[in-house]
């Protein structure tokens, strides 16, 4: 099944969002990590598994973050419709 052009169109919208939202994911896990706010680094670094600590942090980070800027995003396409 092909799709058309106006949902091409919204998927490189919703597309380029979670790209946005998983920038700013990645830019605040780091940030978290770098200034160890409450102990998270040490947490997660002296844990028995520590990778997965860290991916099951940064995953969800993706998700909270992700979902915020596409609904940012969509909820921006009405203002943009009333201005023209």
């Amino acid at each position: 099944m092909a799709l058309n052009k106006k949902e091409l169109e919204a998927l490189k919208f919703l597309g380029a969002h979670l790209c946005y939202g998983a920038a700013a994911a990645i830019t605040f896990g780091v940030a978290v990590l770098v200034i160890n706010l409450s102990n998270i680094r040490v947490l997660a670094l002296e844990s028995s598994h520590p990778v997965l600590v860290l991916a099951v942090m940064f995953f969800g980070l993706f998700i909270i973050f992700g979902g915020v800027s596409m609904a940012v995003g969509v909820m921006s396409l009405a203002r943009d419709d009333e201005n023209d």
